[in-house]
């Protein structure tokens, strides 16, 4: 899809989420207005307006793909959203229950009954219920279990089975699979008789008797070769595969830079278990996006914008309660130098500049230090160059920074040695920047923490005293 194409379409998903809001603050204007008029057969005509208002909003529901509808659902508050809702298809609840947030699908199953949660699950495959599974109720998982056939209880095991973030809970089970020693017309023939074709089929899997995989044979193959050739003639054998096991991050790694569409996923012995789809991989990329950019802040993930104060107030007191910390310890650090401060005013105005710059700076390193972590780009034998860049980089803009800040001070206040102690603080704060916000992620992932979870506000918490306690140090030694 081209850049064009997706600002249409989210356009498109915007205007359809005004509608909706339209629709919904119209019915209850309309509402309200009946409820309050003396009129004879009120009831008749509240029943009739709200059974308009009503279809209208389902028609408009109806036309919208599922992802456009989970989109909608996000972006209304906890009333408008259950109400919105509840004028769904049932036929259609499982798809839209896959597409929304963890924290908004929580507020959705909650307001089910367990029978309509067993009959949205049973429309779904066994990788969909699988995705599913965590967020319902254990008397529903046996429900819909109780309901599958043997091949599908067993992929549902099979996919329960593996961790969140392994290849294993990324791939799913619809496929195409052939033998090598079959011609290209008899898999024509075979594909022809399918009623459909699986998502992001782009090549067909070649495997023996025991299903053992061979091989892949790309589907324009299918259509370019001469139908009496074998398969074995055309596919091939060395391709891109994966093992449950595997982290999903090593597989979006690969799909990115083969550019791949789908991969088979083997087992140990080289059986071929299932597949996992382009699709999935960018699920689970933007997942991690999102829980990184809320980790950075120290916020855990799932919040939902509309949940209640109490919920939303809890999900920001732990990194908070850091702040409040390391905030203190800062206060303290400008306490021990208030003889200074009182003596030369300047210093005050000044400081937040300081601790600020290298505030800025240490997020800079732990923004792009935690990507490439995130990419396998960092390792032992390279972190060590990757510091060395990293404070050369903090040398150099502290020289030219503080040097035109610096020059400003000295304007300012008529002094050439605050100019310079704003130079050197500036300096040597950028490089505490550098020096924190390569250890700290650093660190965290050796403990097996995520790295970007609440990496900001350490650095930011180090830098503002060590920002405040360099530069008062040195006012205190050359000003004071």
């Amino acid at each position: 899809m081209s850049e064009i194409d997706e600002v249409k379409q989210h356009e498109s998903v915007q205007e359809s989420l005004q509608q909706v809001i339209a629709l919904l603050a119209k019915h209850r204007v309309v509402e309200h207005l009946v409820h309050h008029q003396a009129m004879r057969r009120h009831e008749l005509v509240e029943s009739l307006v709200h059974k308009q208002n009503v279809t209208e909003l389902q028609r408009k529901l109806e036309a919208l793909h599922p992802a456009d509808v989970a989109f909608i659902l996000e972006a209304l508050p906890l009333g408008d959203r259950l109400a919105v809702w509840h004028l769904v298809k049932a036929d259609r609840d499982g798809e839209i229950l896959l597409e929304v947030s963890d924290a908004v699908r929580a507020t959705l199953i909650a307001d089910m009954e367990p029978e309509e949660l067993v009959a949205a699950t049973e429309q779904l495959d066994t990788d969909e219920i699988a995705d599913l599974a965590p967020d319902l109720p254990e008397e529903v998982i046996e429900d819909v279990f109780q309901s599958l056939s043997m091949e599908e209880r067993e992929q549902l095991r099979a996919a329960m089975s593996y961790p969140e973030e392994s290849v294993g809970a990324l791939m799913d089970f619809e496929m195409v699979t052939i033998r090598e020693d079959v011609t290209l017309e008899v898999v024509l023939r075979y594909l022809r008789r399918l009623d459909e074709l699986p998502d992001h089929t782009d090549q067909l899997f070649v495997v023996d008797r025991g299903d053992f995989l061979k091989g892949v044979l790309p589907v324009g193959r299918v259509l370019v070769n001469d139908p009496d050739k074998l398969v074995a003639e055309v596919m091939l054998p060395d391709t891109v595969r994966f093992r449950p096991g595997q982290m999903a991050d090593e597989a979006a790694q690969a799909f990115e830079r083969y550019e791949l569409v789908s991969a088979p996923v083997v087992d140990d012995r080289g059986e071929l278990v299932g597949r996992v789809t382009v699709a999935a991989v960018m699920d689970y990329i933007r997942e991690e996006s999102d829980s990184d950019m809320l980790a950075l802040a120290g916020l855990r993930e799932g919040e939902d914008i509309f949940s209640s104060v109490w919920i939303s107030a809890k999900n920001r007191w732990t990194w908070l309660a850091v702040n409040l910390v390391t905030a203190f310890i800062a206060s303290r650090v400008i306490g021990i130098f208030e003889g200074s401060i009182e003596k030369l005013v300047a210093l005050a105005a000044l400081m937040p500049i300081v601790a600020g710059i290298g505030g800025n700076s240490g997020n800079q390193t732990i923004t792009m230090l935690v990507r490439a972590m995130a990419l396998g780009q960092i390792h032992s034998a390279n972190a060590r160059k990757l510091l060395a860049k990293e404070l050369a980089i903090s040398l150099l803009n502290g020289v030219v920074w503080g040097t035109i800040f610096g020059f400003f001070a000295t304007l300012l206040y008529h002094s050439l040695p605050l100019g310079i102690v704003m130079m050197a603080a500036m300096t040597l704060n950028l490089m505490v920047a550098a020096l924190f916000g390569v250890f700290i992620p650093i660190l965290l992932h050796r403990m097996g923490r995520d790295p970007a979870v609440g990496s900001s506000v350490l650095i930011t918490a180090l830098t503002d005293s060590g920002g405040f306690f360099i530069f008062l140090g040195l006012a205190t030694l050359f000003l004071i």
